[in-house]
């Protein structure tokens, strides 16, 4: 189960469930039994650290009901092995789906948590044979596995590099497939989709590993895509508005603020016209 912790400073975000969905979604909880817009996506949607994020503006801006069904570190498999979002976002009247990044699904070469899909769980007998010198039981997370791969083998990681694409599209398809209704298929992040070539080192920025032509392969399947890189103004606040405890400082700082999130909804809002 996830909590968030609370502490000095610290936001309530009033974490509820819905129906038989055993995820914790961004409180206050709403009534399904009214037209509403339904946001799914990872902890940018949840707006950690954020008074007011995205979802919630859009629904003073335009006076329709939204449900934040954000949630912390998500990444695609959480909704769609989810018992309960698939089927309320097709009840939806619009559904924002957020671009999560690649790393975090199950694949081939390894598991990761049903529900905190941040963590990993256990390499497949495939991957530990393709690294037969690697002990993988010292890591707990996607992304300190991932880049412990590239490093010792760049050639071989590529395999793995492909396979999460490969993958991430044909999810991505049988999300937003689940979603009978309109759907916008949002890019939030602090720079455009790239092409697709990794860095030199590292993994990349997230959402990891998505490029521009995965979304194009997705775009059928949506009714519109909406881009949003934050201004030079609002990548610069920093973590100017955000509230949260003094240890969380760090965490707050890789993440977008007030004003980005005041951005997104703007975008959306114009996405949606002509839509409702």
């Amino acid at each position: 189960m996830t909590y968030v912790a609370m502490g000095p400073g610290a936001l309530d975000y009033q974490p509820c469930r819905y129906g038989t969905s055993k995820l914790l979604f961004r409180g206050p909880r709403r009534e399904l039994d009214e037209p509403y817009v339904a946001f799914v996506g990872g902890t940018e949607t949840y707006g950690r650290f954020i008074e007011k994020p995205f979802a919630a503006l859009v629904e003073e801006e335009t006076g329709q009901r939204c449900v934040n069904f954000g949630c912390l570190n998500a990444g695609i498999d959480v909704f769609a092995r989810d018992p309960y979002v698939p089927g309320a976002a097709a009840a939806a009247m619009i559904t924002v789906v957020q671009v999560m990044g690649a790393q975090n699904m199950s694949n081939r070469f390894y598991s990761v948590h049903p529900r905190r899909n941040d963590r990993f769980l256990a390499p497949s007998d495939l991957l530990k044979t393709i690294f037969r010198e690697i002990d993988f039981s010292e890591f707990h997370f996607n992304k300190h596995l991932l880049t412990t791969l590239r490093k010792v083998s760049p050639d071989r990681f590529d395999a793995i590099y492909t396979e999460l694409q490969a993958a991430w599209v044909t999810r991505m398809r049988l999300l937003v497939k689940q979603m009978h209704g309109q759907v916008i298929l949002l890019w939030f992040a602090d720079h455009h989709p790239a092409e697709d070539i990794l860095p030199l080192s590292g993994l990349g920025d997230d959402p990891l590993f998505v490029t521009r032509g995965m979304i194009a392969e997705v775009a059928p399947y949506v009714t519109r895509v909406v881009e949003v890189v934050p201004s030079s103004r609002a990548q610069e606040d920093g973590t100017e508005g955000m509230v949260f405890a003094p240890l969380e400082a760090l965490v707050a700082k890789e993440l977008p603020g007030p004003r980005a999130h005041a951005e997104t909804a703007a975008a959306i809002v114009q996405a949606m016209s002509g839509m409702i």
